[in-house]
This record gives C-alpha cells, sequence and structure tokens, in this order.
C-alpha cells in the first residue's frame, strides 16, 4: 500500500519533467496523507496537463463521497476488473508526482517508518486514477494511487508499494496504453529509516525525510 508520501520538487522541475505548460501552485510537502488535495497529471485534449485533486477516489456511481477514504489505493493485480476502479483505469489515468514515499515495519512491537527515494532521478511518477463525481450540491475529483508487489529491496521493509511508471512510459500509461504494472528496478529506489514523528499526518516538515538520529 501507499498511505503517505512526499512532493517538494519545485513546480518548475515538475513542469519540465512532465511536459507542463504551466503547473498549479503548491507547497513543499513531507508528509501527504489522504484526503489531501494532492497534485496530478493527466491528459487532456492532446496535451499533458496538471491539476490539484483529493486523495482518495470516489467512483462515478457512488452514493456517498466518503467511501474516498477507503480508496486510496488500487491493487494492480485487480485494477482493470474491480467495479470501484475499472472504468477510470480504461478512461482517467494519471501519474503523481512525489519526490518519495513512506511505508511501516514492525520493529520491537513498534511500527518504524521508512522512506524510500529516487535513487539517481528528481521524482517519482506513480501510477494514478482520477475520477469526477457529481453530487447534489458538490463536486470533487479524486485519485488513487496503484499499488504492486515489493520488488526485491523494498520487501524487507513492506509487501507492496506503488507502482512506479519510467519516463518511456508516460504517453502510453497517460492514453490508456499497455503498460506492465510491475515493481521497479532495485536500483530505482533508496531507503532509509526515518523518525517516528512521520506517523503524525499533522507533522509536516523536511526533517521528516533525514536518517533517523542516532
Amino acid at each position: 500500500m501507499c498511505g503517505r508520501y512526499t512532493l517538494h520538487a519545485h513546480p518548475d522541475v515538475v513542469a519540465l519533467l512532465f511536459g507542463l505548460s504551466e503547473v498549479p501552485a503548491y507547497q513543499p510537502r513531507f508528509n501527504i496523507a489522504p484526503a489531501s488535495q494532492v497534485l496530478i497529471v493527466r491528459r487532456d485534449q492532446e496535451r499533458n496537463v496538471a491539476a490539484q485533486v483529493r486523495w482518495g477516489l470516489v467512483p462515478r456511481w457512488a452514493k456517498d463521497p466518503s467511501i474516498g477514504a477507503r480508496m486510496n489505493n488500487a491493487r494492480a493485480e485487480t485494477v482493470a476488473q474491480k467495479p470501484s476502479f475499472r472504468e477510470a483505469y480504461r478512461k482517467r489515468r494519471c501519474l503523481i508526482p512525489a519526490s518519495g514515499f513512506y511505508e511501516w515495519k514492525a520493529e520491537g512491537g513498534r511500527r518504524q517508518p521508512y522512506y524510500v527515494y529516487p535513487a539517481g532521478a528528481e521524482l517519482f511518477a506513480f501510477a494514478g486514477l482520477w475520477e469526477r463525481w457529481q453530487g447534489p450540491h458538490l463536486s470533487l475529483e479524486t485519485c488513487a494511487i496503484i499499488t504492486t508487489e515489493a520488488n526485491a529491496k523494498m520487501a524487507p521493509v513492506h509487501e507492496r508499494m506503488p507502482v512506479i511508471v519510467s519516463p518511456a512510459d508516460y504517453p502510453a500509461w497517460l492514453t490508456g496504453g499497455e503498460v506492465p504494472l510491475k515493481p521497479c528496478a532495485d536500483e530505482a529506489i533508496g531507503i532509509r529509516r526515518v523518525s517516528r514523528a512521520v506517523n503524525n499526518a499533522r507533522v509536516d516538515h523536511a526533517g521528516l525525510v533525514e536518517p533517523e538520529a542516532g
């Protein structure tokens, strides 16, 4: 799964890497949690565009948007068949820029966070889905992150990880093409143990991604 991530790259870097003419203003974030407004990249009229949407996908057919609280992640193994995600998988894909993500490992009876970051790259691009939901008095755009089994480097920390799309596959993913939803190469990621301060979703500062002291 993926329950927290970061995005602190300059908007100009995001624009360059994803071929965007403009990027909505955003603040550097070091502890992005579900239900937050997050940046996505999607295809619109033959060009890539960026938008801010809520993390936690609400299917178009949902009667109540609260279902989004359970739809932060979509499993790669079932995303094409599961009713909550299959239409978005066919028609509304996106990329979710991330500077890194957190995952937790059980150690000594406690959950120890680890930070996973790009090794030799500026950003990750998570495979994502987006939806537009319309209620009587509320309109929402939402998203979910697609996850897959962990690669060998990630597996000692957690059994799942986000699907990380390679730059060569950005066009195919955004236009509905066939892109393998598999773990990235071991050498594409770095992992370090970080402070438990990240466990509190209200804590958000650059020190969270630094190696744990001691």
